[in-house]
Order: C-alpha cells, then structure tokens, then sequence
C-alpha cells in the first residue's frame, strides 16, 4: 500500500473521529441541560419544647422527618435560633421554617409564607415568637450573598406558651398538616426546572 493510500486513510479516520467527538459533545451537552439539577433543602424547627406550643416548630419538622421520605432534604433542630445557624442556611438551597407564630387565627391554624411574603411578614411586628433571630438570620444571609433561591416560614398559631413538655392538644392535631404543607411545597419546589442556558 502506497504512502499517499495512507495518508488518505489516516485522514478519514480522523475526521470520523472529530465527527464522534462533536457528537459525543453534543449529546453529553443536551443531556446535562435535560437533567434537573440537584437542589438540597434544609428544613428548620424553632422553638423551645419546654414551653409547650412555643415548641411547636420542632415537633412540626420531626414529624416531616419521621412520616416523610423527601431526598436531599436536611433536618435541624434550631431551638430558640442562633447565629450559628447562618453557615447551614448559606449551605442550602431553599429553606423551610417550621415556627409557632401570631398569625391571627385560631389555636392549631396553619398559615405558609414563602419568599418576599416571608420578609413582609417578619417586617409586619406581628410575627413569629422568634422574630428577631429569625430575621437576623435572613438579613446576614441576604447581605452575605447566601440567600436560599427559594425560602418559606410555615407558621402555627400556638394555644399555650406556659411550662409543658407536650403540645396543646389542639397544636398536636395539627401537626400532620403542618407537615404536609411542607412536603408538597418541597416537590413543587423540585418540579420547578431552573433555566438552563443553551449554546449557540
């Protein structure tokens, strides 16, 4: 077989090589743009259990944990709140507070804030037991560039705030609900495709 033979061949199998580079390329690309992308959740229960109802919050985000099988999701007891807590918010994605809160309703009634209507009502001076800790969790996370793309408080009107290491009964009976409002609001979440930016 002649010099120029072998060049020729050489040269197809390259540009048959290229040609399955590009398309190998091309459809790793449109692959990584059809596969959602993995977003983590950290789901936050405030409150004190030693004060009955005020406790409300963590007996709301165990609930969700023992009842629930919800991937990529992160369960914290936060207690009464701490500023140690601005490096797991920064870690997360989207955020779901469990809290007991002054909604103006009824004893056991849930009420669910997500986003701006979450900022509007730790403005609104009605708000959560934990207000102030709560709010400046938010703000360091908002100024510090960590803020959750997706965020929501999930307030319960508490019954009782006294000495007790149990929930009012009227509280308890509403810790399915709370629960359940927090699972589907982390599938819409995950249902809710980011854009994703296509080459030319």
């Amino acid at each position: 077989m002649g010099s120029h033979t072998l060049v020729a061949e050489g040269s197809r199998a390259a540009a048959h090589g290229s040609r399955c580079n590009r398309d190998y390329e091309g459809d790793n690309a449109r692959q990584l743009q059809t596969e959602p992308a993995v977003t983590n959740t950290l789901v936050l229960g405030v409150g004190n259990v030693l004060l009955a109802d005020e406790g409300a919050g963590v007996h709301a985000m165990r609930y969700l944990k023992d009842h629930y099988d919800l991937p990529d999701t992160r369960y914290l007891d936060a207690g009464t709140l701490s500023f140690t807590l601005a490096a797991d918010i920064a870690e997360a994605d989207q955020l779901i507070v469990f809290d007991a809160a002054q909604i103006d309703a009824a004893p056991g009634d849930i009420k669910v804030f997500q986003d701006e209507e979450v900022d509007e009502f730790l403005k609104s001076g009605r708000c959560s037991v934990h207000e102030v800790g709560f709010a400046d969790l938010m703000d360091i996370a908002r100024l510090e560039g960590y803020l959750p793309k997706r965020y929501a408080l999930i307030g319960i009107q508490p019954e009782q705030l006294g000495w007790g290491e149990t929930l009012s009964e009227t509280v308890r009976r509403s810790m399915p609900r709370a629960a359940g409002n927090a699972a589907a609001l982390i599938h819409k979440w995950k249902q809710q495709k980011p854009a994703t930016a296509v080459s030319p």
